[in-house]
């Protein structure tokens, strides 16, 4: 008997199986599916709508975006399981928990489908829309059989800003007819694109980092169920065909036999009908499963089986005429997505028993015997606030870990790559992988990754350690900590019989800037202490931040009682000196602790810029810091005035070579630029900039290789490939950029450029011949970076400065320590 998936890609089928009671998506909408692209809240109302008039779903609000739209879970099952839906729910989490029992017969599957990730793949929440009223509406004993052995979640829109963005305009633009002309601007959307949220974001690319308020929110409910199968729905060039798995290598090491075998089983139930519909697809190509903050490898990495489908139709609008002179429209985007969404619970359902028992399995071993050359990880207390948001990392991604001891280890150094003895101390942070999150944790923490193919889709290193900048020791031993919460004293140190001459903060974190900006908001001069010094027995680090009492209490009555306040509001810690007696170092009344002004900052947008560069500052500055930001298009740069502010960044982007000429005159009178990345490119070799890429002469490949071939021309560009490596600098601990820091500093090096080094101006971090770290390089670039050269360089440009930054040090906002240069680059000089 033909399937009902064939059924399901023609009307009539829909038309057999649905009661005049329940309206479907065309009769809700007043167009037929594929003819229009729909509004995110007309999607919103026809889920609640078939909710409240159908037995057998629910609907529920997990959150809103940034931009205030509706995020919204549907459930759908057979009745009975509907009616006993949280009674299933804790039955698959206990599933998870060490010395589970096996799960009874009537425990449904669970199937997670996740719709429009990137907003401007737009054609799988119109297909959410059909696989609800189909699976809801649905006579046919096959699917109610599948309802009877599974719980299907469906998220129609994981990213409604995004899709919002796209759709307002491709409505407000298209033809009608459609103009099928790949050409015609119905096909070219306007920076910075439907791609990403509301902050320029890939939330396919932040599951386990959890920058963005929508993956916060969904992760919150994707823990609570933690499915055995789910499916991310995507789109591709509309000129690719479909894929679907199994995947590409690399396959992380950790992926487990049964959950590759099953994107088998999958991928083959899926080929029967495509090939019954003669459609085409690929598979084992371009999508790999390591990077572990996708909408696959998470799930792959919590127990489940993980798969991505990407069908042909960004660009596409309603239709377009392909390079194969084909015309690709919506509604067969639509056709296939709906495939192989009823095909995976299909094949799930048909697989109930063996997914469950495979995903006890799966938590088994995670809980009794992982599976990990190391057992435990322990986290240095360097900086206890960096500490503190890695730990609130963890959380988020139900990771368990304690806190310290007092006892001597020995473990592999992330820093050194050698085996050491070290001490565990009562503030560092253990994380013991025999835990229901053994193999999340295992690979972010892992200090290298094992990787089978070079051909990798993004980063290949990401290591929390050095993402964090914490000194790390992987253990072969099980080890727990003594404590399960920091021991944090944030006493405010006095004197109680003598007036303070002077307030001393400390500048480690991103919190400090915090509590420096509240300080300035609030009227309140501040000093920076360019080097350390010693007063009353206590070395305060250079950066600390100095309130004299002379200079304020003239401006602010009750000083005394203000600042008192202002700790106790801030949770924030001081050293209260009552003397102007420096024991070691500059005493207050010298140079050297320079008064600090409030940065009045803009960040450049529009095409010239990198969108999630933009979005990476945009966020920091809003959600972070809480500070003021202006955001300026590129064009109107030269027309606005820029006496009324102080600070410019240039985000990563392509800029044209007049700006560096238009801006000297700003910089000269005192202004501060900040070149972020491909920024630089428009100052290099441009007087009076100091900025000179560094070339390395190329090694002749045929003479260390042979000869190129066409089939490994992919094999050959590897040489030059950088996906994504971690690299050691080397940073001058007495500069301002690097307070908080230290000497030493981990970035994710995405590129190979790197920049001369020269005496003329401050080359605060550098690359050495031992920087590379972690992840994959080529051996060109391994070899032109390892050569030495600057990544981090400061220059004084009349009166004002530059501060080119060559390396993104903040990536997707993940990489916590890069926060703090950029603090220090804002805040400090």
């Amino acid at each position: 008997m033909k399937s009902i998936l064939l059924f399901s890609v023609s009307l009539l089928f829909i038309a057999n199986v649905a009661s005049a009671q329940m309206q479907s998506p065309d009769d809700f909408l007043g167009y037929h599916l594929g003819e229009h692209f729909t509004n995110h809240q007309k999607v919103v109302d026809y889920f609640k709508y078939v909710a409240k008039n159908a037995e057998n779903v629910k609907v529920e609000d997990y959150g809103k975006t940034y931009e205030g739209r509706s995020l919204i879970l549907t459930y759908i099952s057979s009745k009975e399981n509907i009616d006993r839906l949280e009674e299933i729910r804790k039955q698959n989490l206990s599933l998870t928990q060490k010395g589970a029992i096996a799960p009874n017969k009537k425990q449904p599957v669970i199937v997670w489908l996740s719709y429009n990730v990137h907003g401007n793949e737009a054609s799988s929440t119109e297909t959410a829309m059909k696989v609800l009223y189909t699976l809801v509406q649905a006579k046919d004993p096959q699917i109610k059989n599948w309802l009877q052995n599974t719980v299907i979640i469906i998220d129609p829109c994981l990213n409604p800003d995004g899709r919002e963005r796209y759709v307002n305009y491709f409505n407000s633009v298209s033809s009608t007819p459609p103009d099928l002309n790949p050409s015609a601007r119905e096909h070219t959307e306007p920076w910075p694109g439907g791609r990403t949220n509301h902050y320029y974001f890939d939330l396919n690319r932040d599951w386990s980092w959890q920058t963005q308020k929508e993956t916060q929110q969904r992760l919150m409910q994707y823990h609570k169920w933690l499915p055995q199968v789910h499916v991310d729905f995507h789109e591709q060039s509309f000129n690719e065909p479909y894929y679907f798995a199994p995947a590409a290598e690399p396959v992380h090491e950790q992926v487990t036999s049964w959950q590759k075998e099953f994107q088998v089983i999958a991928g083959q139930n899926n080929a029967k009908y495509f090939d019954e519909n003669g459609w085409r697809y690929f598979t084992k190509e371009r999508f790999d499963l390591l990077y572990p903050s996708y909408g696959d490898t998470y799930p792959l990495y919590n127990g489940a089986i993980g798969m991505t489908y990407e069908q042909g139709g960004i660009r596409a609008g309603l239709g377009v005429i392909t390079n194969d002179g084909d015309t690709l429209r919506l509604k067969d985007r639509i056709a296939h997505h709906f495939t192989t969404s009823l095909s995976t619970i299909e094949i799930s359902s048909k697989y109930a028993d063996k997914l469950l028992a495979e995903y006890k399995l799966f938590f088994e071993k995670n809980n009794t015997n992982p599976n990990s050359n190391y057992k435990s990880y322990v986290i240095k207390a360097d900086n206890l606030y960096r500490l503190e948001q890695l730990a609130n990392l963890l959380k988020k991604n139900h990771i368990e870990f304690t806190y310290g001891g007092n006892r001597s280890l020995t473990g592999y150094n992330f820093g050194t790559k050698k085996s050491e003895n070290f001490k565990l101390e009562r503030n560092d942070l253990v994380v013991n992988v025999y835990q229901p999150q053994s193999v999340l944790a295992t690979v972010l923490f892992e200090p290298q990754t094992k990787i089978t193919d070079s051909n990798t889709y993004d980063i290949t290193a990401w290591a929390l350690p050095f993402a964090y900048n914490l000194n790390a020791y992987a253990l072969k031993e099980k080890i727990e900590g003594t404590h399960k919460e920091l021991y944090i004293n944030k006493q405010t140190e006095k004197k109680q019989d003598q007036r303070p001459y002077a307030w001393v903060l400390p500048w480690q974190s991103v919190n400090d800037a915090k509590i420096l900006i509240a300080l300035q908001k609030n009227g309140i001069k501040v000093r920076m202490a360019e080097q350390a010094f010693m007063a009353d027995g206590v070395l305060h680090k250079a950066g600390s931040l100095i309130v004299l009492r002379a200079e304020n209490e003239k401006i602010i009555k009750s000083l005394d009682n203000v600042m008192s306040a202002f700790f106790a509001e801030h949770k924030a810690s001081s050293y209260i000196l009552t003397s102007s007696r420096i024991e070691k170092g500059k005493d207050f009344g010298s140079s050297g602790y320079p008064l600090l002004t409030a940065p009045k900052v803009a960040v450049v947008a529009g095409p010239e810029a990198t969108s999630q560069s933009l979005g990476e500052i945009w966020h920091f500055f809003e959600t972070e810091l809480n500070y003021p930001l202006l955001v300026v298009n590129f064009q109107s740069l030269p027309y606005m005035d820029k006496s009324n502010i102080n600070t410019l960044i240039l985000p990563d982007g392509n800029y044209n070579d007049k700006i560096a000429e238009q801006l000297l005159p700003w910089i000269n009178a005192g202004g501060k630029l900040v070149l972020v990345e491909d920024a630089i490119n428009s100052f290099v070799e441009k007087k009076p900039y100091n900025i000179k890429l560094k070339s390395v002469a190329q090694t002749n490949k045929t003479q260390s290789t042979g000869m190129s071939t066409y089939g490994k021309r992919e094999q050959d560009d590897f040489d030059n490939a950088i996906p994504g490596a971690i690299y050691k600098v080397y940073m001058d601990d007495t500069h301002p950029l690097t307070f908080g820091l230290g000497k030493d500093y981990y970035t994710l090096k995405t590129d190979d450029k790197l920049y001369e080094i020269s005496n003329d101006v401050f080359n605060v971090g550098v690359l050495k011949t031992d920087s590379y770290t972690s992840g994959i390089a080529g051996q060109t670039v391994k070899n032109k970076l390892s050569s030495g050269g600057a990544l981090y360089r400061t220059q004084s440009v009349g009166k004002g400065t530059v501060i080119y930054m060559a390396t993104n040090s903040l990536f997707r906002n993940f990489w916590e320590a890069g926060k703090q240069i950029w603090a220090n680059g804002i805040f400090l000089f």
